[in-house]
């Protein structure tokens, strides 16, 4: 069952937590003390490198935010799996062995990790789902509202097709990978604004992501389709729309049909800006890789006062029901918003995005 999430920046969940008096307080009583000191070790197990949002964003606000909690004495332990589900698995049996306080798992596959997850638990070692939700015995998870993701966009390419979207405009659909859980919802959501209003004419689950897959399988389609036919593409997220715009630009369509993305990587708005992706979903890192450092701070020390406002949420896995959650809400990102979204978040400058190649295209959308 879908939970509908109440999104709280982290910014002011912290200072709110603190004005009660919670921030420092334990379970049993604000006078209670800790499981843990703030000499602790978060381990961060993230999915890939394709998308370059881990790297750049996720951990180094999550490594920033453990240090500010423990007063620069915590540390995270940073591994990336470079979509690989066998190694990710080695990773964690890694912090196992490193006997880590608490580990932080973006999964390669939520269900082959299950085990690991497992294996945590037995040693006493609690495992926070981030951005995606495994399977086994996690303490709680973080993350957006996936399925709302996949509204905002379906609902925003059906905007962008205007009163010309009728059950005879054939759109494709270029899903994420079938082995990550955030997919499934991701195309649910999508589907829920899309069925009945245009054809679905054709539907790839793409592996790992890969952008590349994206554009090969966009090349099928056309050849199916028609590159005349196309009314829009699904993609579920930036990279693939990559994908599919080089696959459309390489039979010599000039007028692109409106691609969706996710994830509000700088290339993506870029595309935004020059006409040639519609749409990205951005999603505030910053908020979510800071509750992320929060729970895991305040499951380790035991502040379970805490660690229970900060999941207020639930969710269900296949393995596990009522999960401890915090779901945030997400952005449709369009030429109307960048400024007032990830510039005005900081996650990149006005100088970033508008280089000499994309110079008068934001002149002409009032970038600058």
């Amino acid at each position: 069952m879908r939970r509908i999430a109440i999104s709280v920046a982290a910014s002011t969940m912290t200072l709110s937590l603190a004005g009660c008096g919670v921030l420092n307080a334990a379970g049993s009583g604000a006078g209670a003390s800790p499981s843990k000191g703030n000499d602790l070790t978060v381990g961060l197990l993230l999915p890939e490198k394709a998308n370059t949002r881990y790297d750049k964003f996720d951990y180094p606000i999550i490594k920033g935010k453990v240090a500010e909690l423990t007063g620069k004495q915590g540390k995270v332990e940073y591994a990336n799996a470079n979509a690989d589900a066998s190694q990710q698995a080695s990773q964690l049996q890694k912090m196992i062995d490193e006997k880590v306080d608490v580990i932080l798992l973006d999964a390669v596959d939520s269900h082959a990790i299950a085990p690991e997850v497992q294996k945590a638990k037995d040693a006493g070692i609690p495992v926070i789902a981030y951005d995606r939700l495994a399977e086994g015995p996690i303490e709680a998870y973080v993350s957006f509202d996936n399925e709302l993701v996949g509204e905002v966009q379906g609902r925003t390419l059906l905007q962008a097709l205007g009163s010309n979207a009728d059950s005879s405009s054939k759109i494709v659909m270029v899903n994420g990978s079938p082995t990550d859980p955030n997919a499934k919802q991701f195309k649910e959501g999508a589907l829920s604004e899309l069925t009945g209003k245009v054809t679905i004419a054709a539907t790839y689950d793409t592996t790992d992501w890969k952008p590349e897959l994206a554009e090969s399988n966009m090349a099928k389609a056309i050849n199916a389709i028609g590159k005349n036919n196309i009314a829009g593409v699904y993609a579920a997220n930036d990279g693939m729309a990559g994908g599919v715009i080089k696959a459309l630009k390489a039979v010599g369509v000039v007028n692109l049909p409106p691609v969706t993305g996710q994830d509000a990587e700088l290339d993506a708005v870029q595309r935004i800006v020059a006409g040639e992706q519609y749409m990205s979903v951005y999603k505030a890192y910053p908020d979510e890789a800071e509750v992320a450092a929060q729970m895991a701070v305040a499951k380790v020390q035991g502040k379970d006062i805490q660690f229970d406002a900060l999941t207020q949420d639930k969710v269900d896995s296949p393995t596990q029901k009522s999960i401890p959650a915090k779901l945030i809400q997400p952005t449709a990102l369009t030429k109307s918003n960048i400024k007032s979204t990830v510039v005005a978040d900081g996650i990149y400058t006005v100088d970033d995005i508008c280089t000499a190649k994309y110079r008068a295209a934001c002149v002409a959308i009032g970038l600058k």
